[in-house]
């Protein structure tokens, strides 16, 4: 009996997005500033840190409305 794992390891869309953007604003076609090349790198961690402090903050008020 054999066990298969099907797990992708790549660099994802994402990252393919990031890679192009830098490529991008080094050789000089774009003119952003280097947070907003960067962000397709950072964002989804930022997305998420503000969505668990947006629950943080719902269970905190709801905790204080039921006293």
């Amino acid at each position: 009996m054999s066990t298969q794992s099907n797990t992708s390891s790549g660099i994802g869309i994402l990252g393919l997005l990031g890679v192009a953007f830098v490529v991008l604003k080094i050789i000089g076609k774009i003119t952003w500033s280097w947070w907003w090349v960067t962000s397709p790198f950072w964002g989804p961690v930022a997305l998420a840190l503000a969505a668990f402090a947006f629950a943080g903050l719902c269970a905190g008020m709801l905790k204080l409305i039921r006293g």
